[in-house]
């Protein structure tokens, strides 16, 4: 070459020093850790016109409270299991949630709390139902999962168990709001359903996968306003509002629970899911499921289940986050209060449906 052009030896070692580099920032970015967080603060029958500004920003900034109190933790390389907790705390110290304080009244005017969560690694689990003493139920029904012999505890039973561990008894009027007496009272008054008052089924939920590859669930609500005869949901029903495996996905409902709990709907979707990878696993003719199906398949699961859900009567949704990190919602309802952050740069929280900006879905 004439000139200040490079040798023949010198453009070879560029074009290696460029294909080097080209190659490495693929893997590199295929092998960093990921994570994925996804939250819920209830589905139902919302209505636009009835969202004013103020309480929109109202709800959108606890949401993203919560979703940036579990993403920190997995951001940090934090367990799945504490970014769970730290999510669902929030949610149940918020007075717009049915979760904690802000949980619905009963016919005979008090709060009765539920909760339940899952460790993917293990399937450990730990449930409660019934509690009107716990500033937070998630973190007493994690106490069962680690403290206990037991799965589920209900009620009085429960409450002495928190003591002995050492939770403090919180008045009745910690989780009594002004909304809530309000919803109770015009039930009563005109002879109305909890599905008239409610308008939206407020239970709060966490999944998450953490660095290490592990999954957790866990879910949060008051129930039904006016519920009697000591009436639970599916939110404190390991594998119908909560379910966590590491070989399927982790799942938190929020919805009209006779339904889920007939449909089994979390633990329906993890085994849908863990039938899928295993028949992935096969070596069958015709070569690898393509890259498109895998990516569309959780999504259709889950809208597959909540289809099922909806053809008994009953509605709702879920948030399901997956061993590949995606964190994705299914609901049949106008609305879901919902939030989702991943490693890949994921932020954002949402209302009613059609609202998420970007894909929740990792590059691979």
């Amino acid at each position: 070459m004439g000139g200040g052009g490079l040798d023949l030896a010198a453009m070879k070692k560029l074009i290696a020093l460029v294909a080097l580099a080209l190659m490495s920032q693929p893997a590199f970015a295929e092998d960093a850790p990921k994570w994925s967080l996804a939250i819920h603060g209830g589905a139902g029958t919302l209505d636009p016109a009835q969202m004013t500004p103020e309480k929109r920003a109202a709800y959108e900034a606890d949401l993203q409270a919560a979703l940036d109190a579990g993403a920190k933790i997995l951001a940090g390389g934090g367990d799945a299991m504490d970014a769970v907790k730290a999510a669902i705390i929030i949610m149940e110290d918020s007075p717009l949630f049915n979760a904690g304080k802000g949980a619905v009244f009963t016919w005979d005017g008090t709060n009765e709390l539920d909760a339940s969560i899952m460790d993917g690694r293990d399937r450990s689990a730990g449930a409660v139902a019934g509690v009107k003493t716990v500033k937070n139920p998630i973190l007493l029904a994690d106490t069962v999962r680690t403290q206990s012999e037991h799965v589920f505890l209900v009620g009085k039973g429960a409450e002495e168990f928190a003591v002995s561990k050492g939770f403090a008894v919180m008045p009745p009027e910690y989780f009594a709001t002004p909304a809530r007496r309000e919803a109770l009272e015009r039930l009563k008054a005109e002879k109305l359903s909890a599905l008239d008052v409610d308008h939206k089924f407020g239970t709060v939920g966490a999944v998450a996968l953490d660095t290490k590859g592990n999954l957790a669930a866990g879910t949060s609500t008051g129930g039904m306003t006016g519920k009697r005869w000591g009436r639970v949901g599916d939110a404190p029903l390991i594998g119908a509002g909560t379910y966590a495996d590491n070989r399927a996905c982790a799942v938190s409902a929020t919805g009209w629970g006779e339904y889920f709990i007939r449909v089994g709907v979390a633990h329906e979707i993890c085994a849908r899911l863990r039938a899928f990878e295993e028949f992935r696993a096969l070596e069958v003719e015709g070569g690898e499921v393509p890259a498109e199906v895998l990516a569309k398949a959780p999504q259709q699961i889950a809208d597959s289940v909540m289809a099922d859900v909806a053809q008994l009567g009953g509605d709702g949704g879920v948030i399901v986050v997956t061993p590949e990190g995606q964190a994705i919602f299914s609901f049949n309802t106008t609305g879901m209060y919902r939030g989702r952050a991943t490693s890949t740069g994921v932020n954002e929280v949402a209302i009613f449906g059609g609202e998420e900006k970007v894909s929740a879905t990792p590059d691979h």
